[in-house]
């Protein structure tokens, strides 16, 4: 693939991710300041989201986001919530020579 097409198809790839995060430093510029500091976590909310999109890319970091909100509950424990290292990845023990245990590699109990 040519530099040029590779540079225009990465720019794309980036998009989505470059638009959300847009979107919620928009949020943090103009509706947050009105709304008060009412987070419960730290970092903050619109934080996490930024950092878990600009980490994890616009899928990811979108359903660590949601998965943070969700979280977010008069009943929740307060406290520190790093976005993770690593994201979630449910389907991955499916794939061909992953390590993760899957019904056909796991051992039968000896009776």
């Amino acid at each position: 693939m040519p530099p040029r097409l590779h540079r225009i198809g990465s720019a794309l790839w980036r998009l989505p991710r470059r638009a959300l995060v847009l979107l919620l430093r928009g949020y943090r510029l103009l509706l947050s300041p009105w709304l008060g500091a009412s987070c419960r976590f730290h970092p903050t909310c619109s934080a996490y989201a930024i950092e878990a999109l600009e980490r994890h890319g616009a899928l990811a970091g979108s359903l660590l986001t949601t998965g943070r909100l969700l979280r977010c509950h008069p009943w929740c424990t307060p406290g520190d919530d790093p976005v993770p290292a690593r994201p979630w990845r449910p389907f991955t023990g499916l794939l061909p020579g992953s390590s993760a245990p899957t019904p056909s590699n796991l051992k039968k109990p000896s009776p």
